[in-house]
């Protein structure tokens, strides 16, 4: 099954926009990746309890993030959390997308 064609649009607005990046021009999603990367490690240095407060706010499981940040794991630690991250939001689009209810015809239903 592919992913609809706005789907890394939104995915790269949802990213932006949580995560305060600027982001000009369209992104691969190995792009999305490696700036969000570089991002998560600008605040793991600089700022990580509001790192760690935009994780818990995106819903990334505690469990995942003690991983990506163990020793034992063989990623680094920002680009481990970055994967994270987008799967999430791919979740997390993914679960609007599929319970999002169309506008309604009669001007009159709607609120």
């Amino acid at each position: 099954m592919s992913e609809p064609q706005d789907a890394l649009p939104r995915l790269t607005a949802l990213v932006a926009r949580n995560f305060e990046l600027e982001l000009d021009e369209p992104f691969a999603e190995a792009q999305l990746l490696e700036v969000l990367a570089d991002r998560i490690a600008w605040l793991v240095e600089h700022n990580p309890e509001y790192l760690f407060s935009l994780l818990y706010r995106n819903d990334v499981e505690e469990r995942k993030i003690e991983e990506a940040l163990s020793p034992a794991n063989p990623e680094p630690a920002n680009i481990a959390l970055a994967r994270l991250v987008l799967e999430r939001q791919k979740q997390r689009l993914d679960t609007r997308k599929r319970y999002s209810s169309p506008p309604l015809e009669d001007d009159e239903l709607q609120w």
